[in-house]
């Protein structure tokens, strides 16, 4: 007995069914495609912005190193004021470096203010002269420069953005200036240069000078581990 052929949309549909299963074993399937999904999902995991134990103690290795400057960078700035008016003023930048520094390096939400309290209470406790009141600018100034890291999400770390909170933490410790009357009685030609010269030395010290070391010892590789993978990194696998 002769068996009946199948009907032709039956056999249509059978067709549709085994041609699908081969192209999406052949066309779709990537190998490379696979490993990329499975790195992004390791990029999502490492891109989380919440600190982890080794950006904390990465933080305060370099808190403890610009918590020594900072101690001894007092003498340094007296001696610069028989230069001229306020000419201390233009290395006053060195005290936010530790903020600027350590955030171009970790990249992640709160490094800044971690990093410059963390710097302040050691060069407090190596017996800075302005006492314990070094820790509520360290606490200021660190704040100072975050939110400007904040500003831009915590995406950008390029060299105007490390200037704009090298100004945030020198404008943060004018604030405290005027609350601790160090600069409450000064004519207004004097207010000037005294501001500008902060302003510019936080340009220059903790914003270019951080920025450009931060992308020296990037070039050594010691802070590859501490970022996330990048969309170059899995784009490379394609």
């Amino acid at each position: 007995m002769r068996k009946a052929f199948p009907e032709p949309g039956r056999l249509f549909r059978l067709f549709l069914e085994v041609a699908q299963k081969v192209f999406l074993n052949t066309h779709f399937y990537n190998p490379h495609r696979e490993q990329r999904k499975d790195v992004e999902n390791m990029a999502a995991t490492a891109g989380n912005k919440r600190l982890k134990l080794t950006d904390i103690l990465v933080t305060i290795v370099i808190a403890v190193v610009f918590g020594v400057i900072y101690k001894i960078w007092g003498p340094t700035y007296d001696l610069m004021k028989p230069f001229g008016v306020h000419a201390e003023q233009m290395i006053y930048g060195m005290w936010f470096m530790a903020g600027t520094f350590a955030f171009v390096i970790i990249r992640k939400p709160g490094v800044a203010i971690l990093a410059e309290v963390a710097a302040s209470t050691v060069s407090a406790f190596l017996g800075s002269e302005w006492g314990m009141s070094t820790l509520v600018y360290g606490l200021l100034q660190g704040l100072g420069a975050e939110i400007f890291f904040a500003a831009f999400l915590y995406r950008k770390t390029n060299l105007f953005v490390t200037c704009l909170a090298a100004i945030g933490a020198a404008a943060a410790s004018l604030i405290l200036d005027y609350q601790y009357g160090y600069i409450d009685s000064l004519s207004a030609w004097n207010y000037t240069l005294f501001i500008g010269f902060r302003f510019i030395g936080s340009i220059l010290i903790a914003g270019v000078f951080a920025y450009y070391l931060s992308k020296a010892l990037e070039r050594t590789g010691v802070t590859r581990s501490l970022r996330p993978v990048s969309k170059q990194d899995y784009e490379a696998l394609d």
